[in-house]
């Protein structure tokens, strides 16, 4: 059973709300959030309520204070846990919305895909298999875009307007 308890405070302190599944509204229980702990499991973190909005990776450990660190200023308002995937995984990435342009199938990790497939940036893809975290700069770096299976034509229509990928890599069990 995944667990992940947010905290109002720094270090653990103040009022505090344990979710263990999705939750798109947590305005209602939390007025701010400081600081939280995984005891099991992935999830991603918005803060936007119904998962929109700038997006952060949550996995077991504790964080005292990470939402500084983050730069989230205090609003956390929704959060989604991210199952356990085993088996392959495989993602589609296109270089154009709508599966347009060049297009290059992944079963690992991408740190650079302009290096990796001379590919100018991702726009929108197809995850057939696993869950797969996408981020906006090359070696994992800037802000980054949970993707669980399925169609994404459009990233302007996940909140993430004119975001472009530059790479990827799928969420295994050595986060867990």
């Amino acid at each position: 059973m995944n667990k992940i308890t947010f905290y109002e405070e720094r270090n653990f302190q103040g009022r505090s709300y344990e979710c263990g599944s999705d939750c798109a509204d947590m305005s209602s229980y939390l007025s701010k959030c400081h600081s939280c702990r995984v005891e099991r499991g992935c999830f991603m973190v918005y803060d936007r309520t119904n998962y929109s909005g700038n997006q952060y990776f949550m996995r077991r450990g504790e964080y005292a204070d990470y939402m500084s660190m983050m730069g989230m200023s205090d609003c956390i308002r929704s959060c989604r846990m991210i199952p356990m995937h085993r088996g392959q995984y495989r993602m589609r990435i296109y270089e154009k919305e709508n599966f347009g342009g060049q297009f290059h199938e992944l079963m690992d990790d991408c740190d650079n895909v302009q290096d990796r497939y001379r590919m100018p940036n991702c726009v929108s893809c197809n995850v057939m298999d696993g869950h797969w975290l996408m981020y906006e700069q090359p070696q994992y770096r800037g802000r980054m875009m949970y993707m669980r299976p399925g169609e994404y034509r459009n990233f302007n229509n996940q909140g993430m307007n004119g975001m472009r990928f530059m790479s990827m890599k799928h969420i295994n069990d050595s986060y867990y």
